[in-house]
C-alpha cells in the first residue's frame, strides 16, 4: 500500500516537472520559433518524454497542455494561429487540442508495445519519440486541410506567403518542409536519449 502511494507521488512529481518545463517553453522563445506562417515547436519534447516514462494517459494529458498553450498562442502571439482563430474559433480549438492529445496518447501506446518485445527495448525510446513528432504533424495538418482548405481567405493568405495553394500535396510539403524535419530530428535524438536515461532512474 505504502509503495503504491510512493509510486503515485513520484509519478505526480515527475509529471509536474514536465508541466513546468512545458510552461517555460510556452512562454519563452524556447517553445515556439516563428517565421511567417511556418512555426517550429519543441513543445512536443516533454510530451514524448512523459508518454514514454509515465505512460499513454500522462502523454495525453501533457499533449492536452501543449494544445492549450498552442491555442493561447492564437490570441496574438502566433500570426498563423490568429488567422485560424479569426476564420473558425471552434475548428481552431480542435486543431490545437486534439492532435496533441492523440500524439501523446498514441506514442505512449506505441512505446509500451515496442518495449515489451525484447529486441526493441532500446529502439523503442527513439521510435516512440520520433512518432510523437510525426503524429503531431500528421494530425495537425489533417485538421488544417479538413477545416480550412476550402476557405478562400486561408488560401489567399497562404498564397501571399508564397506557399503553393493550387493543390493539397504541394502545400503540405511546403508548409511542413523544414520545420517538420527539424521537429522530428530533435525529438528523435533529444527525447529518445533523455527518456532512455530517465527510465533507468525512474525504474530503479
Amino acid at each position: 500500500m505504502e509503495k503504491n502511494i510512493n509510486t503515485r507521488t513520484q509519478k505526480m512529481v515527475q509529471m509536474a516537472i514536465l508541466v513546468a518545463i512545458m510552461l517555460i517553453f510556452a512562454y519563452t522563445p524556447l517553445g515556439y520559433l516563428k517565421a511567417g506562417p511556418i512555426e517550429i515547436t519543441f513543445m512536443v519534447l516533454p510530451v514524448a518524454i512523459g508518454a514514454i516514462i509515465l505512460g499513454p494517459a500522462v502523454g495525453a494529458i501533457l499533449g492536452g497542455i501543449f494544445g492549450v498553450t498552442s491555442f493561447i498562442q492564437c490570441f496574438g502571439a502566433s500570426g498563423f494561429g490568429a488567422l485560424l482563430l479569426g476564420l473558425n474559433p471552434v475548428a481552431t480549438f480542435i486543431t490545437c487540442i486534439v492532435p496533441r492529445v492523440l500524439c501523446g496518447w498514441l506514442s505512449g501506446l506505441l512505446f509500451r508495445a515496442l518495449h515489451s518485445t525484447g529486441k526493441m527495448k532500446t529502439a523503442s525510446y527513439f521510435i516512440a519519440s520520433l512518432a510523437t513528432a510525426l503524429l503531431n504533424t500528421l494530425f495537425f495538418m489533417t485538421c488544417i486541410i479538413v477545416f480550412f482548405w476550402s476557405n478562400d481567405t486561408f488560401i489567399s493568405t497562404m498564397a501571399g506567403e508564397s506557399l503553393p495553394t493550387n493543390a493539397i500535396w504541394p502545400f503540405l510539403v511546403a508548409f511542413v518542409g523544414v520545420n517538420g524535419v527539424v521537429e522530428a530530428a530533435v525529438n528523435f535524438i533529444a527525447a529518445g536519449t533523455v527518456s532512455k536515461v530517465l527510465s533507468k532512474t525512474v525504474n530503479k
